[in-house]
């Protein structure tokens, strides 16, 4: 289908707002009357729109609220949420510091309110001498199946609705979500920053989930979106309490994401070592592309990381390896969606690393599912998703 925007950045943030209306997470008129006021490829111009829609909803929604319209309320709150995540896509190409924080509070806050008028339920995990802040969602009495959903790299929190609570919570499943290192608050407010290591946070997840006299321990699910596709099966690796995973897509190197991108003679440059020629180099060239060095700042901060080679550098952690991928037991479904723009070819090599019960599902351009975590597909892709999950973990 014809793009939205000429720039890549902006018609997949526009794909994905668009892919909401299913859940009614956003609304197709505001998207649409959004983005028709933006220039394209200017960072002002988007975050200037999605802003003015973002507080308009949510200042009709505090008009819901206050006069006791409780539904009104919770689904404006929803959409004002997305908006807001909408808009941080572009603000470190702004130029003014803090406006990324800023604006993901106010996400943060018209999401707090969606969640506490629909009885969504706080959660403080325990993490070391600090907690990981996430929500739960209860489908009904009695111990049920719970699937845990595992945000990406950048994903917002609004993602775990549109992609997995809206669905789930339809078919009779309780919902955990969380905020891992270097993801949303976990970043913005306490400062912990991503790790290869994912089995340190999603078993500690696990843990305190089979606390909860809600959830019923043998019948465990976790989806891992985006980055996740990686963090994932390294956990499971270790973590062997779960009945089925999902990995959309598969990875198994997050660095070929940064690395596929750049020059041979830069790459070298990053195998030798030579820190000071990279960083040199990385800079001359961005000069030449604002927006690169932008999305670079934005990929950067959840490794809290400002040197360009360490970034480079600490990417690389982020492999899993065929011997550790041995090790995973739990059946898995791996997405495969055409167009891939950030890991193609890895759902595959994920799948022929496995050696338990996997399945590759493939998202095609003609089902109006290609491209990175099927955007515009919620309605097929939790379809697809659900059913293999009903199969391996009964209701």
């Amino acid at each position: 289908m014809p793009p939205f925007f000429k720039d890549d950045g902006f018609d997949f943030s526009t794909q994905v707002a668009l892919g909401a209306v299913y859940h009614r997470a956003a609304d197709a008129g505001e998207v649409l009357a959004t983005i028709d006021l933006i220039r394209d490829g200017k960072p002002r111009s988007w975050v200037d729109a999605w802003l003015s829609t973002a507080d308009r909803v949510a200042d009709e929604a505090e008009g819901n609220a206050g006069a006791g319209r409780t539904r009104s309320a919770a689904c404006e709150f929803l959409r004002a949420a997305t908006y807001y995540a909408t808009a941080t896509d572009m603000a470190d190409g702004v130029g003014e510091p803090g406006l990324f924080e800023d604006i993901w509070e106010k996400h943060r806050e018209a999401w707090d309110r969606f969640a506490d008028l629909t009885h969504v339920e706080r959660l403080a995990i325990p993490f070391g001498s600090s907690v990981l802040p996430g929500y739960f969602f209860r489908a009904g009495d009695g111990r049920r199946r719970t699937i845990v959903y595992n945000n990406g790299s950048d994903g917002p929190v609004t993602e775990a609705w549109t992609q997995c609570a809206a669905e789930a919570l339809a078919r009779g499943w309780n919902v955990a979500t969380f905020d891992g290192p270097g993801q949303n608050a976990a970043l913005v407010r306490q400062g912990l920053h991503f790790r290869p290591d994912w089995e340190h946070v999603l078993t500690p997840v696990t843990d305190h989930l089979l606390t909860r006299a809600d959830v019923d321990g043998d019948r465990l699910a976790v989806m891992g979106v985006s980055q996740a596709g990686y963090w994932v099966p390294r956990a499971l690796a270790f973590e062997h309490r779960y009945a089925a995973a999902i990995a959309d897509p598969g990875v198994v190197d997050v660095s070929e994401a940064m690395t596929n991108h750049i020059p041979h003679s830069l790459a070298r440059k990053l195998d030798e070592g030579d820190q000071a020629a990279f960083d040199q180099e990385m800079e001359w060239a961005l000069k030449l592309s604002p927006r690169t060095r932008s999305m670079l700042v934005w990929r950067m901060r959840p490794y809290g990381l400002t040197s360009f080679y360490e970034f480079f550098r600490a990417a690389r952690a982020y492999r899993l390896d065929p011997e550790t991928a041995t090790r995973i037991t739990t059946p898995m479904l791996i997405t495969d969606p055409e167009s891939e723009g950030f890991w193609p070819g890895q759902s595959r090599r994920l799948y022929d690393m496995l050696g338990t019960k996997r399945t590759l599902v493939h998202f095609t351009e003609p089902e109006g599912a290609d491209a990175h975590c099927e955007p515009m597909a919620n309605g097929l892709r939790g379809e697809r998703i659900f059913d293999w999950l009903d199969e391996q973990v009964s209701p």
